[in-house]
């Protein structure tokens, strides 16, 4: 069973000291924290992440380790490597006396982000650059670029973070939905809602918490389609709901968010107190071939710069 007082505490979690649009980063440093102390046996937090890796060595060392897990991956699954990308060139990097900052730790840097470019073929949108590191700055582009690191060793058996591993539960399912068929379940107010690890945790306090800061006359609507699998406002896209911690996470498209900040963008109210409000235009139907829709989030948008 999944350990209650972590669930109850996440309710609590905006007393922490920074905004909804932060939280979702400080769990990912959490979790990637947790995983480079078991991998490397070191002593990183969510709030020293980047310090711990300012030198650039454990980077280097787990690139080099990646390499690794490819070749005997290769060996051992033929036939399955040849539709994965395969890191074969190691990163060269200097382990000892290197200072933070220091020539020799900006190399190393550099160098695992030459190995995330060249052998991994990491998109420049999921990329950060050395000075990143040494300012302390961009933690977004690194918690991402290492999130995308550590998908593609799981791939040939590392050890994963907990937010991969629920990335790759929550894929499992929708293979087996779509392999069986997807059931068509009758729409039920949120009752039960965390699913960890065939646990079910009755009464969700967290999320109860969260909706019920909605000021909206009718309360914005999230709905439970089967366990941890919700549909929100009037989307008809689902999202899957798990607990990391003392998060209450949210698997949306290809990336995660917290509950919190999901819904601060979603929820009118909230949307409104944040200064987000989205209002409607309507437009003559000459101008209708003016109406674009933004890639991932399918939302129309009316664009004036057409007209010129």
């Amino acid at each position: 069973m999944a350990d209650q007082s972590n669930i109850q505490s996440a309710a609590s979690k905006s007393i922490r000291p920074f905004k909804s649009s932060e939280e979702y980063l400080y769990a990912m440093k959490e979790d990637l924290a947790e995983w480079f102390n078991t991998l490397y046996d070191l002593d990183i937090t969510a709030d020293t992440f980047m310090e711990g890796l300012d030198t650039g060595c454990a980077l280097c060392r787990h690139a080099n380790n990646v390499n690794r897990a490819a070749l005997d991956f290769q060996l051992e699954y033929p036939e399955a490597a040849l539709s994965l990308r395969m890191p074969t060139k190691d990163v060269v990097f200097q382990s000892r006396n290197v200072i933070p900052g220091s020539f020799l730790a900006r190399d190393n840097v550099s160098n695992f982000i030459g190995w995330c470019r060249q052998e991994l073929w990491i998109k420049d949108v999921l990329m950060f650059e050395t000075n990143d590191i040494v300012e302390k700055c961009n933690e977004k582009n690194f918690v991402l670029c290492l999130l995308e690191v550590a998908r593609r060793g799981a791939k040939f058996g590392m050890l994963a973070p907990m937010l991969i591993q629920l990335e790759e539960e929550i894929e499992e399912e929708i293979r087996d939905q779509e392999n069986l068929g997807e059931p068509n379940p009758s729409l039920l107010p949120i009752s039960r809602a965390f699913v960890q690890k065939e646990s079910v945790v009755d009464e969700p306090e967290p999320v109860r918490e969260i909706l019920g800061r909605c000021s909206c006359p009718a309360q914005f609507p999230m709905t439970k389609v089967s366990e941890g699998k919700y549909k929100v406002g009037d989307s008809s896209a689902l999202i899957f709901i798990r607990v990391l911690r003392t998060h209450v996470m949210v698997r949306v498209g290809g990336g995660w968010d917290t509950l919190e900040h999901y819904l601060d963008k979603h929820d009118p109210c909230r949307c409104a107190a944040f200064g987000e409000v989205t209002f409607t235009i309507v437009l003559p139907q000459c101008y209708h071939s003016l109406i674009t829709v933004l890639p991932y989030e399918g939302k129309k948008v009316f664009d004036p710069l057409l007209i010129l």
